[in-house]
């Protein structure tokens, strides 16, 4: 059986303890790895050697940083389909999704190779003779960072290439769940050069293990991609300890489809969207709001695209739909498809899990709903989709900003008018216009409201591992 281990200080090892976790295959319930778990004297060689690294790292320049970085991005496209099955085999989405992932991953890397080298301070105008003050930009320090179980290769990279491009070293928790690509990306950075200590994997306790790195005195900056919950309990004890942090936390997207729309279209690139993953997207569609004038057209053309997909293990040819990652997701679905049924909602296709081995859930329409319901208030994380009229902009906009969450919204329209209004009316982060486009390497990407704060991506994101020194200096001869 196969063991996903430690990476402490440029070596992979065992835990101390010789506890592991099974990493089930969620297409088929078989055990395909074992998970090497950290205690806290691994925590402590990790802290120890994220300490050295950071004092190696971030006097290498950045120009030799960005060579490294893109010999991780190389490493990382050569080895694309070893790491694409891995991710296929313990997380569940089809292997083209993996692969298009692992795409995203390879551009991430590229891209911070290349911010590396753009780490620009500033000369500031001349108040008098003699002063010449300056801003210069360093890295903050050793970084915690806990990646999650559902993009267990761009988003682990993301944070991986951001810390490591601004001169940072990390130590950084994968999902247990879907280890492997995380591990296999770990492997390409060592092979491309990254010193020993400048990067450090672990896994483990989740509770334990951030708990015990953000309390490190070692730590200087903490880095979230996970629930609400999570980063509630996280940036409460980084806030408490005055320690900056990035909390990109859960989302339920709303989609408004305009009386003025292409409605076909928007049903189309809706539902693509919408079942990427299976449904298991925190940018992804949770909540469609589509107007009177449109909406039988919008729901025969989503439905006609949502019986149309092929469920199975993401393995096989022509699936287009895999398993939810665990039977987490399962009963959680089960509970919505509940409190449907409790409120009369109608299912228009699916609503039932697939008998099998497998983690299976058919993709489900659910119209009819009341705006309170369950599904409509909280992330669903799955393959269902409500489908809701609404009659006037300013109910839609009502509807779209009435939770607490703010990760990313959407809005299809033909009105120019009503495309810039959107954009300034919906409270969130992320925001698509006719569009569906998944998060950029370039693009800042982050939540308001309870959804978190900070940015991932883009200068934004690389800025968060940095800190900015202002120096004022005085010519004394003059």
């Amino acid at each position: 059986m196969d063991k996903r281990k430690l990476f402490i200080d440029g070596e992979w090892c065992e835990g101390s303890n010789a506890q592991t976790i099974e990493v089930e295959n969620p297409a088929t319930g078989e055990i395909v790895a074992l998970v090497c778990c950290a205690d806290t004297s691994d925590l402590d060689r990790a802290l120890v050697a994220a300490e050295r690294g950071f004092k190696v790292w971030s006097k290498t320049s950045p120009w030799e940083r960005s060579k490294i970085l893109s010999r991780c991005a190389a490493l990382i496209e050569e080895r694309m389909l070893e790491l694409a099955v891995l991710m296929t085999l313990e997380q569940g989405k089809p292997l083209a999704e993996s692969r298009g992932e692992l795409d995203r991953t390879v551009d991430v890397f590229q891209w911070c190779a290349a911010e590396a080298t753009r780490t620009y301070g500033r000369l500031l105008p001349q108040r008098q003779p003699g002063y010449r003050q300056t801003t210069i930009k360093e890295p903050v320090g050793p970084v915690a960072a806990f990646a999650p179980w559902n993009f267990p290769g761009v988003m682990f990279g993301r944070k991986i290439a951001a810390a490591l491009g601004a001169g940072c070293s990390i130590i950084i928790k994968p999902s247990e769940e879907s280890p492997g690509v995380s591990s296999g990306i770990v492997k390409a950075c060592q092979d491309a050069g990254v010193p020993d200590g400048a990067l450090n994997m672990v896994m483990g306790d989740p509770t334990m293990i951030s708990d015990y790195l953000i309390r490190s005195p070692i730590i200087a900056k903490v880095s979230l991609t996970g629930s609400v919950a999570v980063g509630r309990k996280l940036s409460k004890l980084a806030g408490e300890l005055l320690k900056p942090a990035t909390m990109e936390l859960g989302g339920h997207a709303p989609v408004l489809v305009f009386g003025d729309a292409d409605a076909e279209k928007a049903a189309d690139l809706t539902a693509g969207f919408k079942f990427r993953n299976a449904g298991q997207v925190c940018l992804g569609v949770s909540r469609i709001y589509v107007h009177d004038s449109v909406y039988q057209k919008f729901l025969s053309r989503f439905t006609e695209r949502v019986e149309a997909l092929k469920v199975g293990d993401g393995m096989l040819d022509g699936v287009t739909m895999g398993p939810l990652a665990n039977a987490r997701g399962v009963q959680n679905m089960e509970q919505i498809m509940s409190d449907v049924q409790a409120r009369n909602g109608k299912t228009v296709t699916g609503g039932n899990g697939i008998v099998g081995k497998g983690h299976f859930w058919q993709p489900t329409i659910v119209i009819d709903l009341e705006h309170d319901s369950t599904l409509m208030t909280q992330e669903p994380f799955g393959p269902i989709a409500p489908i809701v009229p609404f009659s006037t902009y300013d109910e839609a906009l009502k509807l779209a900003n009435g939770l607490d969450y703010g990760l990313a919204a959407y809005a299809f329209t033909r009105s120019l008018d009503i495309a810039t209004n959107v954009a300034d009316d919906l409270e969130a982060g992320w925001i698509g216009v006719n569009n569906f486009s998944p998060a950029l390497a370039e693009a800042p990407f982050g939540g308001v409201k309870d959804s978190g704060f900070g940015s991932e991506g883009g200068p934004e994101g690389f800025d968060a591992y940095c800190k900015t020194k202002f120096v004022s200096q005085v010519n004394m001869d003059g």
